[in-house]
């Protein structure tokens, strides 16, 4: 059997582990457990790779050893790897170790994982029931990750397919998770072909600053910064990533797979991006290359009551209603696009395209900078937790052409089970599309300012892309001279009928 572990075996021996809490502990919850003792999991073998690759290097110097260890770019401190505490997995008191190990690590990696376990508890009766249960949960989840006697798992980078595998098993977890879990699922993914599509439209470059500041677990994130490449084509890791996230929880998710992907120097904020962001210096908002984001659509209770006193001053073209915070984030992300060459890519439900009150006179004043590059009709069924359409915009800080470009993208998709979702056949038409920026018939409008204007700035996209298909014409004698024939043959089957009938004596 070959010694490395491939992308389907992994992603299927860590979806088994969560069959020690189906039924038992709510997806929404245990999926914090499985994803942090993955990444568990993977610190432990990582280190132990990297301690094999400096024994071979340093010829068992162990002082030499040592010295390269503390320069990598996490420590594993004695006693709190995943072996340990496999090997102590039938303790009475195996949560509590599971914690303790968790703070160590968090605790000798400040910089990059400070608080990243705060919001799990391994010992938590709540919601991994009684002790005799919890015991035996843990005691099979541990067992799961260490896999068989005869294929023990093995997540270190020399034993993977490629590097990618371990950031890509937690992306397809969260992926699976997001299936099941509602309406909750929007809080902390955006399905990768959606983030794909997103990242192309804002099509960012080396060396620049991306940001987002509903960032959830990260997935945007990183989908964005792998679409980045240098001119000989090669992946570019020359980018800075950037992001908020409210929830305590999802944050953590966020820190994790931004090291998982090896990203961790990213800077990801728990904050609420409305009331309260983060990404501050010298008391102004900081300010990206490229800003993305799928924000909680229509989020009520946002901070309105606050906005007209904002410190940063980001609602000077109107507050959004208190029960619909689009606007809000798409006002946040315009004002933290640098000045001259910012790009801004938001997902949005269809509402923000055409809704009055305050919403319509900020959609005007967008429009009338010229800000405004795109609109992207999206299918129904994409989203996890709800089946509602959506669309993309993208707002340019350098626009020169006072267009807006309208792409009705809502009829070409995959209809899967569960879901629809973009094929990459999709994905790459509506790219072309706006990179060519020409009308295509039922398909791309570019209209200009007058024509905008003219529908009060309204930007429902069938106001611009005609998508209506004529019906042929019915030759009426055709038909007729069909429906004559059908006649004589019923006429014909109904004669021979009773003819049966007769002879029956019915």
């Amino acid at each position: 059997m070959s010694k490395e572990f491939t992308q389907d075996e992994i992603n299927s021996i860590v979806w088994k582990a969560c069959d020690s809490f189906r039924g038992a502990v709510d997806p929404s919850e245990y999926k914090n457990y499985i994803l942090t003792m993955l990444f568990l999991k993977y610190l432990t073998d990582l280190w132990k790779d990297k301690r094999d690759e400096y024994t071979k290097k340093y010829k068992g110097d162990k002082t030499r050893i040592e010295r390269a260890l503390a320069r990598e770019r996490f420590a594993l401190p004695p006693k709190c790897d995943f072996d340990t505490l496999y090997e102590n997995r039938e303790a009475a008191d195996i949560g509590d170790r599971i914690n303790k190990a968790l703070q160590k690590i968090e605790d000798a990696n400040k910089a990059k994982l400070e608080n990243v376990f705060r919001n799990i508890d391994f010992n938590s009766e709540a919601a991994l029931g009684q002790t005799k249960d919890r015991n035996r949960r843990l005691k099979n989840l541990l067992g799961d990750f260490h896999g068989s006697d005869t294929r023990p798992l093995d997540l270190r980078p020399s034993h993977l397919s490629n590097r990618d595998v371990i950031g890509d098993c937690y992306e397809y977890l969260i992926e699976k998770f997001a299936a099941g879990a509602g309406k909750k699922a929007g809080e902390f993914y955006t399905p990768k072909e959606v983030s794909m599509l997103l990242a192309k439209l804002v099509d960012p470059q080396p060396g620049d600053t991306i940001c987002d500041p509903a960032c959830g677990s990260g997935s945007l994130l990183i989908r964005t910064a792998k679409e980045i490449q240098e001119p000989d084509g090669s992946p570019s890791r020359n980018f800075s990533l950037f992001g908020q996230e409210s929830n305590g929880s999802t944050w953590a998710l966020s820190r994790m797979n931004m090291f998982l992907h090896e990203m961790d120097s990213a800077r990801i904020e728990w904050c609420d991006t409305i009331t309260n962001p983060r990404l501050v210096e010298d008391d102004q908002l900081m300010k990206f290359n490229v800003v993305v984001a799928n924000p909680p659509f229509s989020l009520d209770k946002w901070g309105a009551e606050t906005a007209g006193t904002d410190q940063y001053k980001r609602f000077w073209r109107g507050i959004p209603p208190k029960s619909k915070g689009d606007f809000a984030f798409i006002t946040h992300m315009i004002e933290t696009a640098l000045a001259s060459e910012g790009r801004v890519g938001v997902i949005v439900p269809h509402g923000v395209l055409f809704r009055g009150g305050s919403e319509g006179l900020i959609r005007q004043k967008l429009v009338d900078e010229n800000l405004l590059d795109v609109v992207v009709g999206l299918p129904a069924g994409l989203f996890f937790g709800t089946g509602i359409p959506a669309a993309i915009l993208v707002f340019r800080k350098d626009k020169k052409k006072r267009n807006v470009m309208f792409i009705d993208a809502s009829r070409q998709f995959v209809d899967a089970k569960t879901r629809s979702y973009l094929g990459e056949d999709h994905i790459a038409k509506i790219v072309k599309t706006y990179k060519k920026r020409k009308n295509v018939d039922k398909y791309a409008y570019v209209a200009d300012f007058a024509e905008i204007e003219e529908n009060d700035f309204n930007l429902n996209i069938p106001r611009y892309v005609d998508t209506f298909e004529e019906e042929e014409e019915i030759d009426v004698r055709a038909v007729q001279k069909e429906i004559d024939g059908l006649e004589k043959e019923l006429a014909a089957v109904q004669k021979e009928m009773n003819g049966y009938l007769k002879e029956l004596g019915l």
